[in-house]
């Protein structure tokens, strides 16, 4: 796993080991930047079920002022350090520790876009989707990763489902925002 360009470009990552952990493949990370290129500038970034920190990793290469990485695992929380450490991250990064629903409960700052790939058929997609469309701009774009099997609302609130990227057994569903008509 390694970050795909920008000012980290080439740099390794490390990931958690065992069946549990699911990293974004370099393919689909590379889609999902691809399809955001010219929105992550200057922008504020939230990478929820963190896991290794890459995708929020990725952004600050890219050029987002601010990545925050939430996730509850010990485990992945050192990881996240060391990668953010090992990229020199550090002042545009915040860790968090924290369930997902607890951190977006409390969190007083939007973000213009976020990224959540929780582990898969839990219900965890669907129980935080309506506390992160309340802590998005108007502006934002929500991205969730999930499998192709496996069915997707098309709106929260003022989110709509506005494209959908296939990649092999995986979708990536995007959110904008869009005032009812």
């Amino acid at each position: 796993m390694r970050v795909i360009t920008g000012i980290a470009k080439g740099k390794r990552l490390k990931t958690l080991e065992g069946n549990d952990v699911r990293p974004t493949t370099d393919r689909v990370k590379e889609g999902i930047f691809s399809a955001l290129q010219f929105n992550i500038e200057g922008r504020r970034f939230l990478d929820l079920f963190a896991g290794s920190g890459q995708m929020g990793i990725e952004a600050v290469s890219r050029g987002a002022k601010e990545a925050v990485f939430v996730d509850s695992s010990k485990k992945a929380l050192q990881v996240i350090s060391e990668n953010i450490k090992k990229c020199g991250f550090e002042s545009k990064s915040r860790v968090v520790s924290s369930p997902a629903i607890s951190f977006l409960k409390i969190n007083r700052e939007p973000f213009d876009i976020a990224f959540l790939d929780p582990p898969y058929r839990q219900g965890l997609l669907e129980e935080v989707f309506p506390q992160v469309c309340e802590n998005m701009k108007n502006t934002g774009t929500i991205l969730c990763e999930h499998p192709s099997d496996e069915k997707i609302f098309k709106n929260c609130g003022k989110f709509y489902l506005d494209r959908q990227y296939r990649y092999g057994k995986i979708i990536v569903s995007s959110f904008c925002y869009k005032d009812k008509d």
